[in-house]
């Protein structure tokens, strides 16, 4: 029996920036009768980019969904940017997709995005359809293109298409599956058991390689062949199918989303060839009672508090919130897919994270910014709803009772930052909420607040990303934001041990202050904090006041030392003093153990520290001298390197935090966006002094 489930299909559109994504999904809603004519990117009218942000640019800025029909089907279409500061909306995507197409530049190639994202699909182990686009451009070569494919992905990229024409007097494609043509003209699909005589020699030819290829899926198929018999379509895409979902074979297909040529013959393709969510691994939970799960969607327990939910309509109920957005009009959309059972609206579930009870006041059916209510959501689709009390990207919602939570997704941290603050001091309460949902929507920022330097700190994956953010956090929230470099935190320490007296007396009529106290200050090795140590004899300090010495220094420490840095790294021993019948108080040793400090600082210097960070650089193998050259420019010392795989390194490297603050930015020139950067604060260290 053929459910609702069955009959979905969850797509990830994935790419290099400027292949042509974000163009195809609207030829796809085009196609399907969705919209009367296909939006233009550069004309800021697409279903899928809807931020001012992104009319601006000219670009996808942030995760798109569009749910619609293709026959019987149920497409829900995720279009993440290609840009590489959102990475995150992409990693996302492929978590949430049971298929990935792979939107391929069939004039430029294979770019630097359109591999690090093989790469993750790969580690997901997601099946792989590739779409060579623009083949209407000048210049577009159908076979550069695949031949460039296959170098980089193997051999069992397989090409299911041949392009009838190229460039201007490209008119439609050949299926090399069927030997049919599909040919178009003004935009209207016509299927022709005709092959053009300038590409029927070739079509033959590569249809034999196709079944040759694809016959070695199946033994049973394979003995038919070799014994020469004739293998049907429905037996050939069969087994293409099962090679698919393997991870075997990688479709490759052609067309142009700019006229929609051959973007209904990739919709078709899709639905017959790729997985349904019932047909893919479940998805990985955990709780405390899976281990004595054996029912309700559960597919197999791994125990330790780990199992795995298959995608199955009479599960429990089960919804993992991948992204939220905020709407202008209706607040929070919250998206999310149903990993099993069913969902209804006006269900009550809880969410894992808060232990709230959520109830699911509408769902939706997601169009771009457009919302379609609808009654239930079976295991497999992707909706949304809103109105929900507190519901962040990452959440998992459950029914009352159960203990299952879909992990989130790890995303690299971000690594380049720049300090924010409110121009008007009316705007500062505001800020930090507008800050939290920005947070909330996009785990990939960081927000902090550093109590050294007083800065609020927004970091991302590069300054593109960090950017939209702060200007869609002014457009939305209407705040008007002081920007400027992230200050580093330095620090200081003393140059040597000395003993020094803190004598504070005043007194000027009545109850006055008394206070005497003879310290020893050293100087700890780093990271060692502040110790206090009380060596006084015959109660020349009361006990009840020696804490108030080491207050007094703790605080003198905070305010900084000779260039004006905190103080850390030091010992100080309390060895003598004087008090005061009446006038000795906390206050008084307070005083006189800041006073301490201040004749130390006096007497024997400090020298500052700086932070150093762990620095771990993966890039080609080729670029690793460019980087260890430059990292040895920004005073950094190289560690080790290590290989990455797939023909790269890990150059690690302790580097001074002051020498790499636009370290993100740099790297990306230097590699042309292969570079990966990962970033964590390691030490302090003597900072050499100014030459």
């Amino acid at each position: 029996m053929t459910t609702e489930t069955d009959l979905i299909r969850n797509i990830a559109l994935v790419g290099h920036q400027g292949n042509g994504k974000t163009t195809l999904a609207e030829a796809m809603l085009y196609r399907a009768g969705v919209v009367t004519r296909p939006g233009r990117v550069e004309s800021g009218n697409t279903v899928l980019d809807t931020q001012p942000e992104e009319h601006d640019r000219t670009q996808s800025l942030a995760l798109g969904l569009a749910s619609f029909s293709w026959g019987d089907y149920r497409i829900n279409l995720l279009d993440p940017p290609g840009y590489a500061d959102f990475v995150g909306d992409a990693t996302t995507a492929l978590r949430v997709a049971d298929v990935a197409v792979f939107v391929i530049d069939g004039v430029s190639g294979l770019q630097v995005n359109d591999e690090l994202l093989w790469q993750a699909a790969g580690e997901r182990s997601i099946p792989r359809i590739l779409f060579v686009n623009k083949m209407d451009k000048e210049r577009a070569s159908f076979d550069v293109v695949l031949s460039g494919i296959r170098d980089h992905f193997g051999s069992g990229v397989e090409p299911v298409d041949l392009p009838v024409g190229e460039a201007s007097a490209f008119t439609g494609v050949a299926d090399l599956l069927t030997e049919h043509v599909i040919l178009y003209d003004s935009g209207s699909a016509n299927t022709s058991a005709e092959l053009p005589a300038d590409i029927a020699d070739r079509e033959h030819e590569q249809h034999e390689h196709l079944v040759e290829d694809v016959v070695e899926i199946e033994d049973d198929l394979l003995s038919k062949y070799l014994d020469g018999e004739d293998i049907s379509v429905a037996e050939l895409e069969h087994a293409l199918r099962a090679g698919f979902a393997a991870g075997a074979l990688w479709p490759v297909l052609c067309g142009s989303a700019v006229d929609a040529i051959a973007v209904d013959r990739l919709l078709d393709f899709v639905c017959r060839i790729a997985p349904a969510p019932s047909e893919v691994p479940g998805i990985e939970v955990r709780g405390d009672g899976v281990a004595k799960v054996h029912g309700n969607g559960v597919a197999k327990v791994h125990g330790n508090g780990v199992a795995e939910v298959r995608c199955d309509p009479s599960g429990d109920p089960l919804a993992y919130v991948f992204k939220t957005q905020t709407d202008e009009y209706v607040g929070q959309v919250a998206l999310m897919k149903v990993v099993s059972g069913t969902v209804h609206a006006d269900d009550v579930l809880v969410n894992q994270r808060t232990g709230a009870k959520e109830r699911l006041h509408n769902l939706l059916r997601v169009l771009g910014s457009k919302h379609t209510a609808i009654d239930t959501a079976e295991a497999g689709d992707i909706v949304g709803a809103i109105k929900l009390t507190d519901v962040a990207t990452g959440d998992t919602l459950a029914p009352i009772g159960s203990s299952l939570s879909v992990p989130p997704i790890a995303h690299r941290r971000p690594v380049y930052g720049i300090a924010v603050a409110a121009e008007s001091a009316g705007d500062e309460d505001k800020l930090a909420t507008a800050l939290a949902e920005l947070v909330s929507d996009d785990p990939t920022l960081e927000v902090s607040r550093d109590s050294e330097t007083h800065q609020t700190v927004v970091r991302g994956a590069g300054d593109v990303h960090v950017q939209v953010a702060l200007t869609r956090l002014k457009r939305r929230y209407g705040i008007t934001l002081q920007t400027e470099p992230v200050k580093i935190a330095y620090r200081e320490t003393l140059l040597g041990p000395v003993e020094t007296e803190g004598r504070h007396k005043k007194q000027s009529g009545g109850h006055g202050q008394f206070g005497v106290a003879t310290v020893r200050f050293e100087p700890l090795p780093r990271d060692e904090g502040y110790d206090f140590v009380d060596e006084t004899r015959g109660g020349v300090i009361p006990k009840s006041l020696i804490p108030a010495v080491g207050k007094g220094i703790a605080e003198s420490m905070g305010r900084g030392g000779q260039h004006g840095f905190p103080l850390v790294d030091l010992r100080a021993t309390v060895l003598d003093g004087k008090h005061h019948s009446v006038d000795s108080d906390d206050f008084s040793f307070r005083m006189a153990g800041a006073l301490a400090l201040r004749a130390a600082i006096d007497k024997v210097g400090t020298l500052v520290l700086e932070p150093v960070d762990h620095v771990e650089v993966t890039v080609p193998s080729a670029l690793q001298g460019d980087v260890m050259a430059d990292l040895g420019r920004r005073r950094g010392q190289i560690e080790g390197t290590e290989p990455a795989g797939d023909g790269e390194v890990t150059v690690i490297a302790s580097v001074p935090t002051s020498e790499i603050t636009d370290y993100p930015v740099a790297l990306r020139s230097m590699t042309h966006g292969r570079g990966r950067l990962a970033l964590e604060f390691k030490c302090y260290q003597e900072r050499p002094e100014p030459r």
